[in-house]
């Protein structure tokens, strides 16, 4: 079982920075691929972000890549999420997401835990 627990949203202004913290509570951290989505009003969730659990790879959505960075320290079990630049299309509820069997998956169904989401928005 694992739980998760976002912290950092807000409210930017374009061209601002935020850092999103997901805290994971698991026993071995460092054996769970981690991700960011988000989800903007009326439309589905999608893929942000993923990180592998040892090696540390990442991968982006074409979206955001250039501007956001994901990140863990597993001595911390936390998974951060570095986003620059940002413009009002970023505006979403951001949600942390695990698995233990899927590796570089951009897809909701393939991640079995989640977190209650923190909020960004970004004004003009």
């Amino acid at each position: 079982q694992v739980q998760l627990v976002e912290s950092g949203g807000g409210l930017v202004q374009v061209g601002g920075s935020l850092r999103l913290s997901c805290a994971a509570s698991v026993r071995t951290f460092s054996n769970v691929v981690m991700a960011w989505f988000r989800q903007a009003p009326g439309k589905e969730r999608q893929f942000v972000a993923t990180i592998s659990d040892n090696s540390g790879s990442t991968y982006y959505a074409d979206s955001v890549k250039g501007r956001f960075a994901i990140s863990r320290d597993n001595a911390k079990n936390t998974v951060y999420l570095q986003m620059n630049s940002l413009k009002p299309e970023d505006t979403a509820v951001y949600y942390c997401a695990a698995t233990v069997t899927k590796h570089g998956s951009i897809w909701r169904n393939d991640y079995d835990y989640w977190g209650q989401g923190t909020q960004v928005t970004v004004s003009s």
